[in-house]
C-alpha cells in the first residue's frame, strides 16, 4: 500500500511541474508576441504622425499656391473646403457599403410583412437587418386585440 501512495505522490509532483513548464512557455510566448505587436504599433503611431506633418505641408503648400492669385483670406477658405470635401469623402469610403435593393429590402421587411424569399433576419442569403425590428405599440401599451401572439405561453389552452 506504501508503494501505491509512493507513486501518488510522483504522479501529483510530475503533473505539477508539467503545469509548472507549460505556464512559463505559455508566458515567454505571449511577451513575445506583445513585444512584436508593441514595436508594429510603434512604426504605426510613427508613420501616422509623419503622414500628419506631410498634410498639413501640402495644405499649406496649397494655400500658398492659391494665395499668389487670390487674397490670403479666399485662399485659407478654399484650402479648408478642399480638407473638408476629402475628409467626407474618405468617411464615405471608410463605411461600409450598402447596396440600395438590399437596404430596401431590409426597410421594407422592419416595416411591413415578410417579403418572399426573405428571413426575419433579412432578405435571403443577407446578413440580417442593421436595427432590430419596432414592436407593434410601444412598452408599456395595452396591446390592441389583433396583435396577440396565439404561440406564447400565456396564450396557449
Amino acid at each position: 500500500m506504501e508503494r501505491i501512495d509512493h507513486l501518488e505522490h510522483l504522479d501529483k509532483h510530475l503533473v505539477d511541474e508539467l503545469a509548472q513548464v507549460a505556464r512559463e512557455t505559455i508566458r515567454e510566448e505571449l511577451r513575445e508576441q506583445t513585444r512584436k505587436q508593441r514595436r508594429t504599433a510603434m512604426l504605426y503611431a510613427a508613420s501616422g504622425a509623419l503622414a500628419l506633418y506631410a498634410g498639413a505641408a501640402v495644405a499649406l503648400a496649397v494655400g500658398l499656391g492659391l494665395a499668389t492669385g487670390l487674397p490670403d483670406w479666399a485662399a485659407a477658405l478654399i484650402t479648408a473646403a478642399i480638407l473638408g470635401v476629402l475628409a467626407y469623402v474618405l468617411r464615405g469610403a471608410a463605411r461600409p457599403h450598402r447596396h440600395p435593393a438590399h437596404h430596401e429590402a431590409a426597410a421594407s421587411a422592419a416595416h411591413g410583412p415578410t417579403a418572399a424569399g426573405a428571413t426575419p433576419t433579412g432578405p435571403a442569403g443577407g446578413l440580417g437587418m442593421p436595427y432590430p425590428p419596432m414592436p407593434p405599440t410601444p412598452p408599456g401599451a395595452a396591446p390592441r386585440p389583433g396583435d396577440t401572439d396565439p404561440e406564447s405561453p400565456h396564450h396557449r389552452a
